[in-house]
Parts: C-alpha cells; structure tokens; sequence
C-alpha cells in the first residue's frame, strides 16, 4: 500500500505540472521554465505536501497548487544555482543558462518564483510557513558559498548549511500540507521535524555516496567533493583528526588547484581516519531523529506508512 500511495500522488503532480507547463505562453520567458519541469525528477518535495495532507485525513487532489508551488519554487533555486556554479548539465541535459544565455535563466527563473508565490498566496498562513522556508533556502546557499575553500570550517556551520540548503525546504513542504489538512500545531510541528532531520540524513548519506559509493551504482564520479575541496563532514572531520595527529596529506592535496588534486590519496587517508564511520552515525541518528518525530504523531499507523516508504527510498540508496 505504501508504495502505491507514494506512487499515486507523483502520477498526480506529473499530471498537474503537465497541464500547468501546456498552459504556459510559447515565449523566451516561458520556455525555460517548460524545459527545467520537464526533465526526469523524483518530486519528492510536492509529493510531501500531498503525503501530509493525506496523513491527516485531507484529500490530496485539494493540495495540488501548493504541491506543484512548492516544486517550481525547487526548480527556480536550481535554475539559479546552476549559474552560480557555472554547471553544463542538470539531470544529464544542458543546464538552462547553457541551452538559453545567463541572462535569460535569471529572468526565467525570477518569473518561476512569482509563479510560486501565485500558487501559495491563496492562504496567508501557508504563504507565510513558505516564505520562511524559501528564504532559509536562500541563507543556506549563501552560507554554501561563505564555506567554500574556508580553512575554518566547522561541523556546526557545514550542518546549519545543509539544513537550511537541503533539509528546509522538505519540512516546509511537509508543514504546508498538514497545515492545509488543517493539522493541529503541535502535529504540524512534528510532521515539520520528520522533514527536517529526514533532508539532513539524506545529505549526509549523499556526501557519504560521493566519497565511499560505487560510481555504476550512484551514476556520481568518486570523491567529487574531494576534488572540489568541498567542506563536507566528512573533509572537516578528517582535516580536524589529520591536524590532531601531525598528517598533512590532506592539507597537500588541498593547496594544490582541483584537477590537480589526487583523490585516491584523499580518500585512503579518510578511510585511515575512520570518517565513514562517523558520518554513517550522524545519518543514523537524525534518520531515528526523523522516524521518532514521525512515530509520534497521533494519526493510525496505517496512514503513516507512505512517509516511512518516502524515508526508506531516500535513505536506501546502495552504495
């Protein structure tokens, strides 16, 4: 059943973006727009709105404009996002910015966010849980950007990032269904707490994947990170136990520009320092974290189990 339920409501919202891409104007604006939506996703983030708002007894077809104004907001961060990183591709196909110019992916990407408002503003108490959320959105890739090549780092500022980077905005989405099903306080704050630790052990698991995972498994180049120097916690543990102990080899590899950067040297001294194991913890804890939130809620079991299938198909990725 679980499965099915999480399958039922992606078809949903890969109907409604459907319809909401053929009404779009065929210009320069629109364009990008019907381009980036229609590229392969998991819609894992408008599918949250509608699994919490079936959780507590609403009907998911009623929550559809919010879901889908959740992911053009998503779309909007990685229209953008892909600019400032300069990347080529996005879900392997060229990048808006690539197939268009910098200049109409920005405009384009603006345009999406108003959209996004469009959908969320019938209701200002679902306007104002999704303002918050986007902007910790917005704080999170700046402090992304703050972190990078930063000697200083630490564990405390890379988890802060990635919860307002990754985590953030699952918990909005999840918060903006219950509160549409008309959810108590409390149970929309514990629906609000799955999401949050759920998106930072699925970070943490995906940092563990680039450095530790099978590349014909994960589709990723290995130690993309590491190449990088990306200060992930998996880097600002093993550079703090590196410092502790007198090694250098990562502070070496560091200094030197990233294409030339051994990462099978950086990646034996992580598994000599036993990183992996540390961060396979923290993925752990704020997974039991999220199933505990989850577990609390006073709903029948039963309607809980499409959330533990989201959590399991996040988590239970294979190396």
């Amino acid at each position: 059943m679980s499965h099915a339920a999480l399958a039922a409501n992606r078809a949903r919202i890969d109907q409604h973006i459907d319809r909401w891409v053929a009404g779009l104007p065929a210009d320069t604006l629109h364009a990008p727009m019907a381009y980036l939506m229609g590229l392969p996703a998991k819609r894992v983030r408008p599918a949250a709105v509608l699994l919490a708002a079936e959780l507590f007894g609403h009907d998911p077809e009623a929550v559809l404009d919010e879901a889908l104004g959740i992911e053009l907001f998503h779309n909007f961060t990685l229209m953008h996002d892909d600019i400032m990183d300069r990347a080529p591709l996005r879900r392997g196909m060229p990048t808006v910015h690539t197939r268009w110019n910098v200049n109409t992916a920005i405009l384009s990407g603006d345009a999406l966010l108003v959209k996004a408002y469009q959908l969320m503003a019938r209701r200002p108490d679902v306007a104002a849980v999704f303002s918050a959320h986007a902007l910790g959105v917005c704080q999170g890739q700046q402090l992304d950007m703050d972190l990078e090549g930063r000697d200083d780092a630490g564990v405390a500022a890379y988890m802060e990032m990635i919860r307002l980077k990754t985590a953030v905005l699952l918990s909005g989405a999840l918060r903006i269904g219950a509160i549409l099903a008309g959810a108590p306080a409390a149970e929309v704050d514990r629906i609000g707490a799955f999401g949050e630790h759920l998106g930072l052990a699925f970070q943490l698991r995906d940092d563990l994947l680039d450095a530790f995972g099978d590349p014909d498994r994960t589709g990723k180049q290995r130690g993309g990170d590491l190449r990088a120097g990306k200060r992930t916690l998996l880097l600002i543990r093993a550079l703090e136990r590196s410092d502790a102990l007198g090694r250098t080899e990562l502070r070496e590899e560091l200094r030197k520009a990233p294409e030339a950067r051994d990462v099978d040297r950086m990646l034996r001294v992580l598994g000599e320092l036993g990183v992996e194991a540390v961060a396979l913890a923290e993925v752990e804890r704020h997974h039991g974290l999220a199933l505990g939130a989850l577990d609390a809620i006073d709903v029948p079991g039963t309607r809980k189990e499409a959330l533990h299938q989201l959590a399991h198909d996040l988590l239970g990725r294979t190396r």
